[in-house]
């Protein structure tokens, strides 16, 4: 099953989410908000439920499919 992707984000500027604020879930348990900053997407409701989604199906190690 293809994985679907959030909505795309509004081009506001093009910086990266600093690295203070990804997690990989070894120190902690991952977030939806976690899986959508990792996407680069903004914390909109249709986004949070995508990753909600994705979490749900994927379990935790979903996000390294978003981090390089």
């Amino acid at each position: 099953m293809p994985i679907s992707q959030p909505d795309s984000p509004v081009p506001s500027d093009d910086k990266a989410t600093p690295d203070t604020l990804l997690h990989t879930g070894s120190e902690g348990p991952v977030t939806v908000e976690d899986m959508v900053l990792a996407a680069g997407r903004d914390l909109s409701p249709k986004n949070l439920a995508w990753a909600e989604r994705r979490l749900r199906e994927d379990g935790p190690t979903a996000i390294e499919r978003l981090l390089p």
